[in-house]
């Protein structure tokens, strides 16, 4: 049965949809491809538009050395700033607009946000970054929106929002949602962060890249004893690498959505030519760590099939060097309050029971759940990242979905912070 509060709010978001679906079609215009992540221009465009919705926008630079040490160009962190009544939590939305490149395969403008009528799921926007994660600048700017005008009809609110809007989640949020918080320049009660409509993810999985540079002594390829080979004892290395597989397929988690421990090379480097032997080969891993896991060990257990593999080659020496550490995304106390307000009223926008579950992803959601911030992730999309393209070619967002999660997250806010 709809409440008062979600036909009001209904009314509310459908009346400014075209606006909100505009404001969208501008976000995905932009580029903000990482790498190289030069995201600042995408702040500035970003900042005009929601001054042009009457909300102050505060930017806040990223110093230059702090942007180059994670690999990136340029970005700008947003932060706008409502509050409603006296006292009363303050709930930080966010969102990240850097994308990764468009590639191959594109029948449609990536930065075009062209919107086709689709005969099943109605009007459907396609661009990068529409679905991940740049339609939740949309769906959190305009539920600020609708709350704005809830408490302007004398709908008694107590509290504070903040939307954070930063560009760094391709390289793990260091710069971006950390930076805010380890700066002093919010500190929210609770955080709501972006992610799909039909559930509410409340756990994710940890992240570990490693690179690795296996060294050994270049040769004649006519006279390979003259060297020490760095590509054969990496192939032992892989060996023992891709053995753990197994292992880790038995550390399954209990979360819903969630399976077992992987392990992934995915980059690989080295030589020098082919009549040479090569001296060094360089290799990058990705370990996803399950919630259960305790993410030190994980990197210990690693590092040492590494370093057992690699001694077994005479002349060989192995370095390792950590690229990344996501921790996982585990359960704050007071989470559920936000997990239960979005289930409620996403069941009666969405007309289907909006699930919990946890996702094989990191995301930016850890850095306030690490900072003691009960935090979850819902917004616009999808039940499946496949469905949407997310990081694929034709990236799409079903903008019904878009109108009916900025309702759900006004509606949510909306009983809290009354």
């Amino acid at each position: 049965m709809t409440s008062a509060l979600e036909t009001q709010v209904g009314k509310i978001v459908n009346t400014g949809f075209a606006a909100e679906c505009n404001f969208l079609a501008e976000v995905v215009k932009v580029p903000t491809d990482n790498p190289p992540g030069d995201c600042a221009a995408h702040a500035q465009r970003v900042r005009t538009l929601l001054e042009g919705m009457g909300l102050p926008v505060e930017a806040h630079p990223v110093p230059a050395d702090s942007v180059r040490a994670v690999g990136m160009i340029s970005a700008t962190n947003l932060i706008v700033r409502h509050r409603f009544g006296n006292g009363g939590p303050c709930i930080a939305l966010n969102a990240h607009g850097d994308v990764v490149p468009p590639g191959l395969g594109w029948t449609r403008d990536p930065y075009g946000a062209e919107v086709v009528s689709d005969p099943t799921h109605g009007p459907t926007m396609y661009g990068r970054g529409v679905a991940v994660s740049k339609s939740d600048f949309a769906t959190y700017a305009y539920a600020l929106r609708a709350l704005q005008e809830l408490a302007n009809n004398g709908q008694a609110l107590n509290g504070s929002i903040e939307l954070h809007f930063t560009y760094d989640e391709e390289v793990g949020g260091e710069i971006g949602p950390r930076w805010l918080l380890a700066e002093g320049l919010s500190k929210p009660d609770y955080a709501i962060c972006a992610g799909f409509s039909y559930a509410v993810t409340t756990a994710h999985n940890g992240c570990l890249h490693l690179e690795v540079t296996v060294r050994g002594r270049q040769g004649h390829a006519a006279m390979p004893e003259s060297g020490v080979d760095a590509l054969a004892a990496t192939t032992g290395i892989l060996k023992s690498i891709y053995d753990s597989r197994e292992s880790l397929k038995a550390r399954r988690s209990a979360v819903s959505g969630i399976t077992h421990s992987t392990v992934n090379v995915g980059l690989i480097e080295g030589g020098i030519n082919t009549n040479v032997v090569p001296d060094r080969v360089t290799f990058r891993i990705d370990r996803r760590m399950i919630p259960e896991e305790k993410p030190e060990q994980a990197e210990a257990e690693l590092r040492g099939i590494i370093e057992r593999a690699g001694a077994a080659f005479s002349g060989i020496r192995v370095e390792i060097r950590r690229v990344l550490l996501a921790l996982p995304l585990v359960h704050v106390p007071g989470a559920e309050r936000l997990t239960q307000a979005l289930q409620r009223h996403g069941e009666t926008f969405f007309g289907v029971p909006i699930a919990e579950h946890g996702v094989p992803l990191y995301t930016d959601a850890r850095h306030y759940a690490n900072a003691g911030i009960p935090t979850v992730l819902y917004g616009a999309g999808p039940r499946t990242l496949a469905e949407a393209n997310g990081h694929a070619a034709d990236e799409c967002l079903r903008l019904n979905d878009l109108r009916r999660a900025t309702a759900t997250v006004a509606c949510a806010i909306a009983e809290i912070l009354g």
